[in-house]
């Protein structure tokens, strides 16, 4: 089901899944198991996962996808935009110099020039590849 879900890789307390709804290509989000709405609701070892995967997803998408920029962070509470109030997630986008175009704030639509399986299948390789040097 991982593919059917956009999930790329699995954590001990977290996973990193693709975004269904992206802003760009290879926008990705680190997940905890648990549901919490807030960052200090978590473990000490949730958050140290949390970190881990997402230093992955940084390292994965500078090296293999060469953007200009990344965008990382987390919403908290419904008026920081969180989509889902009640379970936190860490938004990983890349950015290019000019990426925001009028698509994107006039149309309120973003342009994204890849099939999400087709980015899914280009990326599940490279989390492969860390939770197998992982487990040796």
């Amino acid at each position: 089901e991982d593919e059917d879900r956009l999930i790329l890789a699995r954590g001990k307390h977290c996973f990193v899944i693709m975004n269904k709804f992206p802003y760009n290509n290879w926008h990705l989000m680190v997940t905890p198991y648990r549901h919490v709405s807030c960052l200090t609701d978590l473990t000490l070892e949730e958050s140290n996962d949390c970190m881990h995967w997402l230093r992955n997803c940084v390292d994965i998408i500078k090296k293999y996808f060469k953007p200009q920029g990344i965008n990382t962070g987390l919403n908290i509470g419904e008026a920081a935009g969180a989509g889902i109030a009640a379970h936190l997630h860490f938004q990983i986008v890349p950015r290019w110099n000019g990426d925001a175009s009028f698509m994107a704030v006039f149309g309120e639509t973003s342009v994204i020039p890849q099939h999400l399986l087709s980015t899914y299948r280009n990326l599940k390789p490279l989390f492969d590849e860390i939770i197998l040097k992982e487990n040796t």
